[in-house]
């Protein structure tokens, strides 16, 4: 049998068709009312001319009609397009032009982001319903490899033109059984899809428990009182969250005020967590296992950091069937200790990118390692520790410093939320390292105390040459940090 992201549907349709697959607010949808939708969906696609293969635009938030959604597309063959629910109507014109997308289902509250939308509308608020209800229930049991693309997600553009990362189902199927077997996803579990789902992390930990049987819960939107509420009342076992929800729930002093009993594994990603963040997540949810991985939209999920053997700075050691190699500027493998280039293989990785042979030939090697970009050192026992976005290196007086070092230092200081470390352009050195921090509420660290605790641990070069404080750090919507919108404001 082939993967294919329909299948967890189709199978639990069968085995709980009963069992609650998705909770929206007072909204329920049974993997029965699933499985029905997610055909009568094809069937509508289907019948209004789209061929298997053909793409089609998602402009949705967090709600119950994702999973239909994703799960009638696999029906029918199609390719799903994530679009940004903060993005322009420029920046969506440009994805819906270089993927062809023939097809669009979109909120109507989000619909004005769509200037140019293509032949084929759905509109959650308009027609969707009736489009629903007009289709055949049955399933159309389109024929689709499981090296067939399911979905092609945009990267981010933090260093240019978004390239569409095609990703396929097989992909995404082994991502599902492996997250459910490392996070207790499945039957009899419930889990909040907090990310958002259009992006490929929120997507995959928010599909994920649905493929495996268990129920997803969505947020509509953060606040940390409404994510530990939520919480509460559908009595979820896990959630998935990025670093700048953590930011925000220590900030918020949500914590000690919702009964998370039912809690048991928090899993993060897109960013490295300080380890005074981490610290205070342990701290702040007791009895709770606290995962960290790393990975990107290309590659997947490439490490995981476990609760058992944790190590500070770490995340962890590959992840399920995954290989690693660490190389110098040559190619080269580095020993143990040294830095180098994180390249990786592993079912997880993508087909490639959309009309892009170049630029996947540029981050593959010829044995079918993926470049992660980022520079690490792995130990003798194969933890991985990141060191920093290679591109995010500075270069000082012919110092090469990683950032994410000072940053450390400084999320560690007393006042101190968070921190980001870039190089600005120096006339004498090249690059001058400049620091911007948040403050934690109602705190004023000062500046000059925090240059002189970096003197007190990091080498001189290393030191800020200036820091800046800061309400907020650019993020784009996985929760990383745009620091080249940081440099822009240097």
């Amino acid at each position: 049998m082939q993967l294919s992201i329909a299948g967890g549907i189709r199978q639990f349709a069968v085995a709980s068709p009963d069992g609650v697959a998705v909770i929206d607010g007072a909204r329920r949808l049974t993997f029965r009312g699933l499985h029905d939708r997610s055909s009568r969906l094809a069937n509508a696609l289907l019948s209004a001319g789209l061929a298997p293969g053909a793409r089609v635009a998602v402009l949705l938030g967090n709600r119950l009609e994702w999973p239909e959604i994703a799960a009638g597309l696999a029906k029918a063959g199609l390719v799903l397009v994530p679009l940004g629910t903060r993005s322009t109507p420029a920046e969506n014109r440009y994805i819906l032009e270089h993927s062809g997308c023939a097809a669009l289902v979109v909120d109507r509250e989000l619909s004005r982001a769509v200037a140019e939308p293509p032949p084929v509308v759905l509109e959650l608020g308009g027609n969707y319903e009736g489009a629903l209800t007009g289709a055949s229930p049955t399933d159309p049991l389109v024929p689709v490899g499981e090296h067939d693309p399911f979905t092609i997600v945009y990267t981010s553009g933090t260093t240019g033109r978004p390239k569409g990362v095609v990703i396929s189902h097989r992909s995404r199927v082994l991502t599902f059984y492996c997250a459910a077997l490392e996070w207790r996803l499945g039957p009899g579990r419930v889990s909040v899809a907090v990310a958002p789902m259009y992006h490929g992390a929120g997507f995959a930990f928010g599909y994920a428990p649905v493929f495996t049987g268990g129920t997803v819960a969505m947020l509509r939107s953060f606040d940390p009182d409404g994510l530990l509420a939520l919480v509460a009342e559908v009595r979820a076992q896990s959630v998935f969250l990025v670093p700048t929800h953590a930011h925000q729930l220590r900030a918020s002093g949500a914590v000690g005020r919702h009964d998370l009993s039912s809690l048991d594994t928090l899993y993060f990603n897109a960013a490295a967590l300080p380890a005074a963040l981490k610290d205070w997540v342990r701290e702040a949810f007791p009895g709770v296992d606290v995962h960290e991985l790393y990975g990107s939209t290309e590659a997947g999920i490439v490490t995981d950091s476990r609760p058992a053997d944790a190590r500070p700075g770490s995340v962890g050691p590959p992840w399920f069937l995954t290989e690693l190699r660490i190389v110098d500027d040559e190619g080269r493998r580095v020993p143990p200790g040294e830095p180098g280039e994180l390249f990786s293989r592993s079912p997880f990785l993508m087909n490639g990118y959309l009309d892009d042979p170049a630029a996947t030939a540029a981050c593959t090697s010829p044995d079918g390692f993926l470049s992660s970009g980022d520079i690490a050192v792995q130990d003798a026992d194969g933890h991985v520790t990141i060191v920093d976005r290679k591109k995010d290196m500075i270069i000082s007086g012919g110092v090469n410093i990683a950032p994410r070092e000072v940053e450390e230092v400084l999320a560690g200081c007393p006042g101190v939320a968070e921190a980001a470390v870039v190089g600005l352009p120096d006339e004498r050195w090249g690059e001058r390292v400049t620091a911007f921090v948040v403050p934690l509420p109602g705190a004023a660290p000062d500046p000059d105390a925090l240059v002189a605790r970096c003197r007190e641990v990091l080498a001189g070069p290393k030191v800020p040459r200036r820091i800046e404080l800061v309400t907020a750090l650019p993020r784009n919507a996985a929760g990383k940090i745009l620091k080249r919108e940081l440099r822009k404001e240097g």
